[in-house]
């Protein structure tokens, strides 16, 4: 992947994308297959939106079991399926217990039964799935005792036990992302991020392309294709903003999903579903309240997800100190033991995604599926449809349906998409049994710390080969580690192989020095110091990376951000003694 803006301009694609989201990288990998001349383009960096910031969950669809949603629920669990199947490293099992309370909605009965219809809905859920370490198992229970050993606080007269059933959890969102990006590049396509559209090409009522601008260097591009995918998320509706085109300006409702990330150690691998003060309300059959979820992740624990009405721009998103502490009070009011503090919330996410219409405060309605919109009916505008994804569970699929409606217009009328895509492995998946593989990561970089061999054996599955081959590791080179296990090779190879063109896509997409807390100022310098280096930078140019850096991880780390919301030092300026 080499960034190379005038290679957009020199020829005519038969699909260009805008967006490198969940969405818009799927869709890539999913035209390159079809051998359609394709191109990429991304506003900022790949999966540095709404994809980045989601709850790493990769949801089966049991949700969708209380709306009587059947083909939701098998179509989420087919794609969570997939994702297994193509991106072992990037994607594992996740059990999640759900305690259960006396007789009734909220009793082990009930609940119980609920599971087992899934599992019974989802037979076929582990199909192709050759590594048993990457398989759904069927729900099972556990006794009152076997709970309280691993969660103690939730001791309660009424507790009988729990209900287990398993979901997917993503190791790392930003590189499952990469990896489409990466499996587009492979199969042909042309792809560049930090290039914006900023309005369409027409040839009479037909989209022949966009206007766009480089925003690195402020280059003016136009980039001609055939047809139009408009994946940008929530920006779709601002690229379309043209009332001459489109009619008078108007946005579809969404909602600000956040969750946030303590620095408390996983008592059990196994998360634990907590019930909220809110209800959804769309519901046909539920328990009284909304699960929120407690889920372990690395060293750390995610707790979310809260969901709020979002009709700002999406450049405005953010969570406010003092949402983030009526959720810990929350939290703390349903479960008074586990005691939160605001000190101990190491970072907080949000991401916009479709929703529906609230009707209380404590009464959510959900987005149900992703927005496709063919503008041949509904603004007689040919060449273009926009798809607003909702689920990254379901991306792939989407992005599927979306290329379909697409190329109903394309001239040599494909009758359907081949199903390759939901077989060939992503760039690093081709693993058979990821225990083995570690074992062999293990083995090959003997006298590493073990944090690093878990970074490079997840994040780059059989690729780390290639990251590391350039350099002979030694566990007593000091000096090639850049903060607590990311290596200074895994910089320069996403510099040279991914792209990284500015330190915060190094420093929160392409490795783990950001995952779930602020590297440190030192890691930061360390890390802008490699990147100036290799590509040039002055020290100006330095500094303003680092400082650019600093103020993004700003808006995530929650104490600094309670810190700028009321005006004090910049955090940059807070850290500077690392």
């Amino acid at each position: 992947m080499y960034r190379n803006p005038s290679e957009l301009t020199e020829r005519e694609f038969d699909v260009l994308i805008i967006g490198g989201g969940s969405f818009g990288a799927a869709a890539a990998r999913e035209a390159s297959l079809l051998g359609l001349r394709t191109a990429l383009i991304e506003r900022s960096d790949f999966g540095s939106g709404a994809s980045a910031e989601c709850f790493k969950m990769v949801h089966g669809g049991i949700r969708y079991l209380q709306h009587a949603d059947i083909g939701r629920l098998r179509a989420s669990c087919r794609e969570r399926s997939t994702l297994l199947r193509i991106a072992p490293h990037l994607v594992h099992p996740l059990p999640i217990a759900i305690p259960t309370y006396g007789k009734g909605r909220r009793g082990r009965a009930f609940l119980g039964m609920g599971a087992c219809a899934y599992d019974l809905l989802t037979l076929d859920r582990n199909r192709a799935i050759r590594d048993p370490s990457r398989r759904i198992r069927r729900t099972r229970f556990l006794s009152r005792r076997e709970l309280l050993a691993l969660y103690p606080h939730l001791e309660s007269p009424d507790l009988s036990g729990a209900v287990v059933f398993e979901d997917g959890q993503m190791y790392n969102p930003a590189r499952l992302v990469l990896a489409f990006v990466k499996a587009a590049v492979a199969n042909g396509a042309s792809v560049c991020n930090y290039i914006e559209a900023q309005g369409y090409l027409w040839r009479g009522r037909n989209v022949v392309g966009v206007r766009a601008r480089d925003t690195l260097s402020g280059d003016s591009l136009e980039i001609r294709a055939r047809l139009t995918l408009n994946a940008a998320g929530p920006w779709a509706d601002f690229v379309n903003r043209d009332e001459t085109r489109f009619g008078t300006f108007t946005r579809a409702p969404f909602s600000r999903d956040a969750y946030f990330i303590v620095d408390r150690v996983p008592t059990a691998p196994i998360a634990l579903a907590i019930e909220g003060l809110s209800r959804d309300k769309d519901a046909v059959v539920s328990r009284s309240k909304r699960h929120l979820f407690a889920v372990p992740w690395r060293d750390k624990t995610l707790l979310g997800v809260w969901h709020r009405h979002w009709m700002a721009s999406p450049d405005a998103a953010h969570i406010a100190s003092e949402e983030l502490e009526s959720w810990i009070k929350e939290l703390n009011t349903v479960h008074p033991a586990l005691k939160l503090t605001t000190d101990e919330v190491s970072f907080a996410n949000c991401g916009l995604v479709p929703f529906g219409e609230t009707a209380t405060e404590h009464e959510l309605s959900f987005g149900k599926e992703s927005r496709l919109i063919d503008h041949r009916l509904t603004h007689r505008i040919g060449g273009l449809v926009s798809l607003v994804g909702i689920r990254f569970t379901t991306a792939r699929a989407d992005a599927r349906r979306a290329l379909e409606l697409l190329l109903r217009q394309w001239p040599r009328r494909f009758r359907g998409l081949a199903s390759a895509s939901a077989h060939a492995q992503l760039p690093g998946g081709d693993i058979s049994n990821f225990d083995c593989f570690r074992a062999e990561c293990a083995k090959s970089l003997a006298g590493m710390p073990e944090s690093t061999i878990e970074e490079l054996a997840r994040n780059f599955g059989t690729e780390y080969r290639n990251v590391v081959a350039r350099e002979r590791l030694d566990a007593s080179q000091a000096e090639t580690l850049v903060g607590k296990s990311t290596l200074l090779c895994e910089v320069t190879y996403a510099i040279d192989h991914e792209m990284a063109v500015r330190l915060d896509d190094v420093v929160l997409r392409r490795t783990d020095l950001a995952a779930g807390e602020h590297p440190g100022r030192t890691a930061l310098e360390r890390t802008a110091r490699a990147m100036a280096a290799r590509l040039g930078w002055s020290g100006q140019r330095t500094s303003e990376e680092i400082e650019r850096a600093e103020e993004i991880l700003a808006r995530h780390h929650a104490r600094a951000k309670a810190t700028l919301d009321a005006g004090g030092p910049r955090y940059a300026e807070q850290r500077a003694a690392g």
